[in-house]
């Protein structure tokens, strides 16, 4: 069965990657960014002609949502039931198949700043070197970029080397279109009902700041923003933040014995008193970091700023423990009131909310084998729109979408993998419509 064509597939993408939707960190606004707005308005135009149901742009917070309603039968049976079930009005529930939820973002990283996105298609990788830019001499590598090896005889959506491409998440995006695409012109085919969501401002942290959960009404979710299509994650970080700020004492250095306290000096003192292993360069895995983000300031005040990241709860609170123990030395060695420590939870592990629901997993699972391909279950070594979701009530882990070297000028999507995604998710809704919740 053919999900999606090829080309039409690589032509909705580039459509909406063309569009520059770059998010913008410390920014109190959302969306953080305007020129977000842009495809937003395309996509709920795009929804509306495709024939989607309860179709909404948030105009305010930059939010789209849509509806794609079960064709499932309900039964006297299944009526009495679902009149017992205190969900069935808020859910909008027709039947005892679960609501799916679909979520991508829209916004991508300023990692690489611009103001255009050019995406070029290759139609055939031959396995070669790829000219981005041949005046500026970038270039995608296989020697450099391995992974490349495995898209021979794929096609391919580059960027022109002045730009990330923006496949993280618009090849989501991309996927969860056209299977609302293929339902719509394909009644025939049985499903629960479909719920979608499209976000503003993950990439800075703010994705499901706004979510009107009366629109996006669903028992389980999954987030389409992995890599490999295959991917299926359901474990991310415990993550915090620590805000440091070091005073100092700053005299002129020719007098400054037993004077001066520098407080950079101080800064690089408590860097030290961090485990030097245990720093992103250093781990991968389930191993979990102190990252040192900014620091600057001057001999009579500095600022640093971390991230602290671990899989494990137990182990994530012990380094909230560290972070602490490092400013008490730091006070003992120059002084009460020399040092001030924020620290701040950022999120948590979804597993914890997705492993009592192994039916998400389960589901996945069979719907990637049945897709032809292998399930590569590994930690998120980061969170996503879904980890927020799970906490919300919405157990949600997350899918590949086929877009590589997210962040970058070497970004790119592979037409293939996005055309299997789009088999997966189907795959995975028709699972779900054999599926009944249970009625207590």
């Amino acid at each position: 069965m053919i999900f999606a064509d090829k080309n039409e597939t690589a032509e909705r993408f580039i459509r909406y990657a063309s569009i520059c939707t770059q998010s913008e960190e410390n920014v109190p606004d959302t969306p953080s960014t305007a020129i977000q707005r842009d495809l937003a308005i395309l996509l709920y135009r795009e929804l509306q002609e495709m024939g989607a149901s309860d179709v909404v742009y948030d105009e305010e917070k930059c939010y789209v949502y849509a509806t794609l309603p079960s064709n499932l039968p309900v039964d006297d049976d299944m009526r009495k039931k679902l009149a017992g079930r205190s969900d069935t009005t808020a859910k909008r529930r027709t039947n005892l198949a679960p609501i799916i939820g679909l979520a991508a973002h829209m916004d991508t990283s300023n990692a690489v700043s611009a103001s255009e996105v050019h995406p070029r298609r290759v139609d055939c990788y031959d396995g070669g070197v790829i000219q981005l830019n041949e005046k500026d001499g970038i270039r995608l590598d296989p020697a450099e970029f391995p992974d490349l090896k495995d898209q021979v005889g794929a096609m391919l959506v580059v960027t022109d080397g002045t730009s990330v491409l923006g496949g993280d998440d618009k090849a989501g995006i991309t996927q969860i279109m056209e299977l609302f695409r293929f339902y719509l012109s394909h009644p025939e085919f049985p499903h629960g009902t479909v719920r979608l969501m499209f976000t503003p401002d993950e990439e800075v942290g703010n994705g499901t700041l706004n979510v009107d959960f009366e629109q996006f009404a669903a028992d389980y979710a999954y987030t389409v923003d992995g890599s490999t299509v295959g991917e299926l994650e359901y474990e991310n970080f415990n993550a915090a933040g620590a805000r440091i700020i070091l005073h100092g004492l700053s005299t002129h250095p020719g007098d400054a014995k037993d004077k001066m306290r520098n407080a950079l000096q101080m800064a690089m003192d408590f860097h030290a008193l961090l485990p030097e292993r245990e720093r992103p360069e250093h781990t991968e895995g389930y191993e979990g970091f102190f990252h040192l983000i900014s620091m600057d300031g001057t001999c009579d005040e500095a600022h640093m700023e971390y991230i602290i990241r671990d899989h494990d709860r137990a182990r994530f609170e012990k380094r909230k423990e560290q972070m602490r123990e490092a400013a008490a030395e730091i006070a003992r060695r120059y002084g009460e009131g020399t040092i001030d420590l924020m620290v701040e939870d950022s999120y948590y592990n979804m597993a914890e909310k997705i492993l009592p629901h192994p039916e998400l997993i389960e589901s996945a699972s069979k719907a990637i084998k049945d897709s032809g391909l292998i399930v590569r279950t590994q930690p998120i070594r980061g969170g996503t729109d879904g980890c927020r979701l799970s906490f919300s009530g919405i157990p949600c882990p997350n899918l590949g979408t086929g877009a590589y070297h997210y962040h970058s000028r070497y970004e790119y999507v592979s037409v293939d993998e996005m055309v299997k995604g789009v088999e997966v998710l189907a795959r995975i809704i028709g699972e779900f419509a054999k599926y009944q919740l249970n009625d207590e």
